[in-house]
């Protein structure tokens, strides 16, 4: 495979639900074409703009808000810093004016200019868009981009070469890889994994970048588990997340998220109760998730209620956490997702939800393992348990929202994760039958295996068990 060098940020991406590959890729998307014409200096000549969606962007999109990420993504609002509390006025203005943004001559019209090809796809991959663009004074240009899962973009005929490729002191692309550095060097994994980023940028910036990524998925957390109402979309799906949080507190008092943990922790460690913590932790971040809310993808957004949980978990309701150890929980499930990237995907367009939930899982779970003073073993042993108990999900949502059954998954992973972290934590990996490596390759076998209708398209599965009338999916 050829050598891939990918930081712990390429994995964790602050950005705006309801999908990293079909909300925050085409977003991203959008703007990469807007920056490419600017680049060349005809931007301000640009008369025409058409964008073709194809596949399961086509197919699932609108339910994905994939319309709207494109239209806010060409118009140059950037997801990280944008006030989500702003994109349904955005978009109204939009669709009201024709007009992308002052300053850009264009006339677009979002119901004509944005054609969702539902009979066609692209064979590099299931998540491919277009952009069609005439000049007064120019030759027309298009270019097709693909979202790969998990927030990443790919250009056609590698446009994206301008991207550097660094030299990590401990090249990694397969959990043999890693375990070798840390075996050799006596580093735990993330102490490797540190060392690798710091190619990248100083120690103390990426301390003070993870930090602001944990920032992001506890406000969301907590946001999440004091909003009520239902679901945008017209699939009627009402939060739960506020009433579970109501219920388990039994009217204690608190003003902020950590007067929040206080009240949690006060509840005791009771089974029952921490795992209707942990199910509450995620139902809240996928909620979130599903309102168009300010979440990190994890490695994905529908995956994005997953590590947060299993966080929060080890925040409330373990004698082992320390703050520092925030740091290095991130760190080492970055590695886990990108060792996973490289073997397999992280696009369920591509292997089915596997890809989303079960690698958010394995990520879970080996970063605990280790936060709770497990070996590097043990941590890629727990890893592999999630995973391999996984194997073989199928993505098919709904209506194409990223509401059922995705949000319940999450709680799902989470449990999993949890449990997988135990059994690693009471064995002796030496003794395994199974490799992490050896689950990224069947994962990747079963994804190519599995029927594309199973694949994101809401073609199959329970997208098509349930009856619906929704006219924008």
């Amino acid at each position: 495979m050829p050598y891939e060098p990918i930081s712990v940020f390429d994995i964790f991406k602050i950005g705006v639900g309801p999908s990293s590959s079909h909300t925050l890729g085409p977003w991203r998307a959008g703007q990469a074409f807007i920056r490419s014409l600017d680049r060349k200096g005809i931007l301000k000549d640009l008369e025409h703009l058409r964008v073709l969606l194809y596949g399961s962007l086509a197919k699932t999109g609108k339910g994905h808000g994939t319309d709207i990420a494109i239209q806010l993504g060409l118009a140059g609002y950037d997801p990280v810093g944008i006030d989500t509390s702003t994109i349904p006025s955005v978009v109204e203005r939009i669709q009201k004016e024709k007009t992308l943004a002052p300053g850009l001559p264009v006339t677009f019209d979002p119901s004509e200019d944005i054609e969702f090809l539902v009979k066609e796809s692209l064979p590099y991959h299931p998540n491919a868009l277009s952009f069609l663009a005439d000049f007064h004074t120019h030759e027309p240009i298009a270019e097709t981009y693909y979202s790969i899962g998990g927030g990443f973009i790919e250009q056609e005929k590698g446009a994206f070469a301008e991207k550097k490729t660094v030299q990590l002191p401990f090249p990694i692309d397969t959990a043999g890889n890693l375990l070798h550095w840390c075996m050799k060097t006596g580093l735990t994994i993330h102490e490797v994994v540190m060392e690798n980023e710091l190619v990248w940028r100083e120690e103390a910036e990426v301390k003070k970048q993870l930090s602001n990524i944990w920032r992001v998925m506890k406000e969301c957390i907590y946001k999440g588990c004091h909003s009520e109402g239902v679901l945008p979309g017209g699939l009627q799906v009402n939060r739960r997340a506020s009433a579970l949080n109501k219920k388990l507190l039994k009217g204690k008092k608190y003003s902020d998220y950590q007067g929040w943990v206080e009240a949690i922790k006060s509840g005791g460690r009771d089974f029952q109760y921490i795992l209707d913590w942990v199910s509450c932790f995620a139902l809240a971040v996928n909620e979130e998730n599903a309102s168009f809310g300010k979440v990190v993808t994890a490695p994905t957004n529908g995956a994005a209620g997953v590590i947060p949980a299993v966080l929060q978990y080890f925040i409330s309701f373990t004698d082992g956490f320390t703050e520092e150890k925030i740091i290095s929980f991130l760190l080492t499930a970055a590695e886990i997702g990108s060792i996973f990237k490289k073997g397999a995907t992280l696009s369920a367009a591509m292997g089915g939800c596997q890809a989303e939930i079960g690698v958010s899982s394995a990520m879970a779970a080996g970063a605990l393992t280790e936060s709770m003073g497990g070996t590097q073993r043990q941590a890629l042993m727990a890893a592999e348990i999630a995973m391999e108990h996984h194997l073989g999900l199928t993505c098919d949502p709904i209506g194409g929202l990223v509401q059922v059954p995705c949000i319940e998954r999450n709680t799902m992973g989470a449990i999993k994760a949890i449990t997988a972290s135990q059994l690693a934590l009471q064995s002796m990996p030496d003794f395994a039958k199974v490799s992490l490596d050896a689950v990224i390759r069947t994962m990747w076998d079963t994804a190519l295996d599995m029927n594309s209708k199973y694949k994101e398209t809401s073609d199959g599965g329970l997208a098509i068990q349930v009856p619906l009338s929704l006219p924008e999916c």
